[in-house]
This record gives structure tokens, C-alpha cells and sequence, in this order.
């Protein structure tokens, strides 16, 4: 007879093989993520776009009114005419998926209904395939060049949620503002701190921001005073885009998690210092973050991102049971951000990683739903300022520039404390691996000065 010892040692050898199965299987039932495929559509080189992308969008042009598309390299393939030739056969949607201002119904079929639709897509646009390449006619009424379209919100955001999962930001602002021996508050290292933002100032990349106004307390010893915001700032970000949650009532756990996040998109939750520093006690922000938020316009999927997963940062104290996860939750995303003045040239004033948040994103969900709150198809999750362990990977001017000690030098001579009227903030991001970079294109606003 075996020993007991023995015994154990075969059943965690049995388990182990039986998960690294299953990651397998769900790595070879995503076949759109081959990094080996190559398109017939021409991908210039170290775009955010290739085959193994195909993020999804709205767009329209001068003839065509909004639907869904996919970004290929400089062209974005439109699924409607794609639909209505026929090549979409044997997939459960439908016209009106397609036909539609936003990804939400598209989104409504769930994880298996879009895995199988960019699978499809995927094989459409292999350069080994001619279904699609060989029509000439059909390639023609689907492919359309990028600068021929004019982008727009992807999603209806019912909700949206911003966390505070970065420690290294969490931690900067502790230092700036309480007492730099304690800088996290008691509860940091234990919840994924979140608050509910406001979802109608959502707004697309390209469209321009009035500097806000509100109260602020120009000193200690002064009383406070009504002003347009002279400390605005950006928050670099990333946000997760959710299919529909379970009932009111019901949890996602964190192994559940993915299959409840449709993609990801970049983040820039702009925020007003001044504004923030004098209204957050005792319920946290209000005008200085609901005046706007700036998302980029292709939704990454999640399944897109699977090859860049990488380890979540050790977590001490442990977690809890219910924010307990298995295997790699996090995904190395470089990031960067860059300030562009009027008429001047832009100068880039960080590079950081998505990887480097101490909370993942299926702790987020579980933490958000372990009480029963219902999530919906659309909703918004705004991952928190991030910021790296080195003063050019911080997340905002707050930090980069130290609550205004240390002014940034840009290209064309000026300095920036916070961000100045008529300044573009441009943040990037992309992932690359085995030769496959896997990108976000661009989250971009200027800001107006205040009305």
C-alpha cells in the first residue's frame, strides 16, 4: 500500500497536471492569440494593431453611421458590412449587435460569444485564408482606412467605479499629506479601497476639458474661496470594461472574475488638488474628480491580454479569504505620458506599468461585489492612479512634481507644477512579448480655460 505521504504527493502531482491542462486548453481555445499569425491587411511595424489585437470600437464616417468595428493595423473592419455579406454564420449575434451606437449589446452574449467572434474575425484576416482577401468587392465595402473615420464612445457607462490600488501612489500621497511614518491608512493593506465616480462625465478621448471651478482654501490660517482649480492634475489609469454581473445578492469570486471583464481600455481621471484637498473629509472626492474622465477609444479584450499576465506584487498582511486568487491576476502594460504645450512639441514625463498595482483587477470585482452589489454590462472600473517605484514612473504631477517642489522642464523651456490651460495630456500603452505588441493607441484631452 501507498503511504500516506505518498499518497498526497501523487494527488498534488494529479492536480498540478490537471491545471496546467486547463491553462493550456484555455490558452489554445483563444486562437486569435497565435503569436505566429500574420495578416493580408498590411500592419506597419510596431503597431498597436496587429492580428493578434483586434480591439473593439464604435466609429462612423461622412456615409456610414455608427457601428461596431475592429482596428487592423491602419484599417478598421467594419462588422456590420461584414454581417450583412454574410461572413458572420454560426455566431450567436445578431444585425443589431452590430448596428449599434455602442458595444453593449455585443457585449450582452458574454465571454464565450466574443471569444468566438474575434476568433472568427482572427481567421478572416489570416494572410493563410482567402475567404474574405479573395472578394476584392467585399474587402473593399469592409476595410476602411483609419483617417477616414471619426471615432466615438465605445460603451454606455451605467456605472463607474475608481479604485486606489496603487501602493506606491497610496503611499505618496500618505507621505505628502498625513504622516510620512504612517502613510497608508490602517485599511489600505487590507480592502481594495474604491468610491462610486460620476459616469456622465465619461468622455472620449480628443474631446477638450474646461479647467474646473469650485472652493478652494488658498491657506491654513485663510478662509476658503470660489475659484477656477490652479493645481489641475491627470491620473494615469487603466479601467476594466464589465459583461454583466450575477443578481443582486450574489458575489464574483476572484476565479470567476475574467469571465466577467469584456477589456480594458487607458484612463486618464483627471482630478483638481485644490479642489480635492478641501471638499474630501469626511466622504471622499466630488468636484475635483466628477468634472471628467478621459477613456481611449478601442476596448482591448481581456482575452487579447492573456499572453502579458504576469505576477501580482507580494501582498502582506494575506489577504482575506475572499480576495484569496490563484495564478498570474496581473498584466504588464508599459505606460507613458506625455504633456504637449500649444504649439510646441510634447515632452514625455513618465513611463510606468500596470503591472506594478498592488490590487488586481479580479480582486477589484470580488471586493466590489462580495456584498451583493450587482454589476452591469458597461460598467466602468477605473484601476487608480498608477504609479512605480521610481520618481519618473509616478502617475500624476501631484507626485511627479512633489505637490509643486520640484517643477517639471519641458522640451521647449517652460515648467509645469500641475497642468496649464491650453496643455494636451497624451498617456500610451502597450504590452509586448514573443515579438507581439499588443497596444491601446491613445487617451488624449486639452484642456480649456475655465468658462
Amino acid at each position: 500500500m501507498l503511504s500516506k505521504m505518498a499518497t498526497s504527493c501523487i494527488s498534488d502531482l494529479t492536480f498540478n497536471f490537471l491545471y496546467l491542462i486547463t491553462i493550456y486548453i484555455l490558452h489554445m481555445s483563444i486562437a486569435a492569440n497565435n503569436p505566429t499569425l500574420t495578416s493580408w491587411v498590411n500592419v506597419p511595424a510596431n503597431s498597436d494593431f496587429p492580428i493578434q489585437n483586434l480591439p473593439f470600437g464604435i466609429f462612423k464616417t461622412h456615409q456610414l453611421t455608427p457601428r461596431v468595428g475592429v482596428r487592423i493595423g491602419d484599417h478598421v473592419l467594419d462588422l456590420k458590412t461584414l454581417y450583412v455579406l454574410g461572413y458572420m454564420e454560426n455566431l450567436s449575434f445578431e444585425l443589431s449587435d452590430f448596428d449599434n451606437e455602442f458595444l453593449n449589446p455585443l457585449m450582452k452574449k458574454g465571454k464565450k460569444a466574443t471569444r468566438e467572434l474575434r476568433n472568427r474575425i482572427s481567421k478572416l484576416l489570416r494572410a493563410d485564408q482567402d475567404d474574405l482577401q479573395k472578394n476584392e468587392h467585399h474587402v473593399a465595402q469592409v476595410l476602411i482606412s483609419a483617417d477616414q473615420i471619426e471615432m466615438c464612445m465605445p460603451v454606455q457607462i451605467g456605472d463607474y467605479t475608481d479604485f486606489y490600488s496603487s501602493k506606491e501612489h497610496a503611499t505618496n500621497v500618505g507621505v505628502m499629506f498625513r504622516d510620512p511614518a504612517n502613510a497608508l491608512l490602517p485599511n489600505w493593506l487590507w480592502i481594495p479601497v474604491g468610491y462610486h465616480g460620476r459616469a456622465s462625465s465619461v468622455i472620449l478621448s480628443g474631446q477638450s476639458i474646461y479647467r474646473p471651478k469650485g472652493q478652494i482654501k488658498p491657506a491654513d490660517d485663510q478662509d476658503p474661496i470660489f475659484s477656477a482649480s490652479r493645481q489641475l492634475d491627470f491620473e494615469l489609469e487603466m479601467a476594466f470594461i464589465t459583461y454583466d454581473g450575477k443578481p443582486l445578492g450574489d458575489s464574483i469570486s476572484t476565479g470567476e472574475a475574467e469571465d466577467y471583464i469584456f477589456g480594458m481600455c487607458l484612463f486618464n481621471d483627471w482630478s483638481a488638488r485644490d479642489i480635492q484637498k478641501w471638499e474630501y473629509v469626511p466622504l471622499g472626492p466630488f468636484l475635483a474628480k466628477n468634472f471628467a474622465s478621459s477613456i481611449s477609444a478601442w476596448i482591448v479584450t481581456l482575452d487579447a491580454l492573456e499572453p502579458f499576465k504576469v505576477e501580482t506584487p507580494s501582498q502582506n498582511p494575506e489577504v482575506l479569504s475572499y480576495l484569496k486568487f490563484e495564478g498570474l491576476k496581473s498584466y504588464d502594460i508599459n505606460l507613458e505620458v506625455v504633456i504637449e504645450p500649444e504649439n510646441s512639441e510634447e515632452t514625455t514625463i513618465s513611463r510606468s506599468n500596470f503591472k506594478y498595482m498592488y490590487w488586481n483587477m479580479a480582486q477589484q470585482l470580488a471586493h466590489h461585489t462580495v456584498n451583493g452589489c450587482n454589476v452591469r454590462c458597461g460598467d466602468l472600473m477605473g484601476s487608480g492612479t498608477i504609479s512605480g517605484p521610481t520618481e519618473d514612473s509616478y502617475g500624476s504631477m501631484l507626485e511627479l512634481a512633489w505637490k509643486g517642489t520640484k517643477p517639471l522642464k519641458m522640451n521647449d523651456g517652460s515648467e509645469r507644477k500641475f497642468i496649464l490651460d491650453n496643455d494636451t495630456v497624451i498617456m500610451r500603452g502597450y504590452s509586448s512579448k514573443d515579438g507581439v505588441r499588443v497596444g491601446f493607441g491613445e487617451v488624449a484631452a486639452k484642456i480649456l480655460p475655465a468658462k
